[in-house]
């Protein structure tokens, strides 16, 4: 089974960090005021890890 990123939408605090440190994987959704997945398969995009340690809330993994 292969590993997707996810985010917990409600953990998420709308910083846009994730989507600033990895604009290709990370996006952010304006109206929500929170962060989503672009591309859940990119595990092994460089900047997935820093913007996974950057989050101020966790809430993003690779499951």
């Amino acid at each position: 089974m292969s590993q997707k990123i996810v985010i917990d939408k409600e953990e998420c605090l709308g910083c846009e960090t994730c989507s600033e440190i990895c604009p290709d994987v990370f996006g952010f959704d304006q109206d929500e005021e929170k962060a989503y997945v672009i591309k859940p398969e990119a595990t092994e995009v460089e900047c997935v890890e820093e913007a996974i340690s950057s989050c101020p809330a966790e809430c993003i993994s690779i499951e």
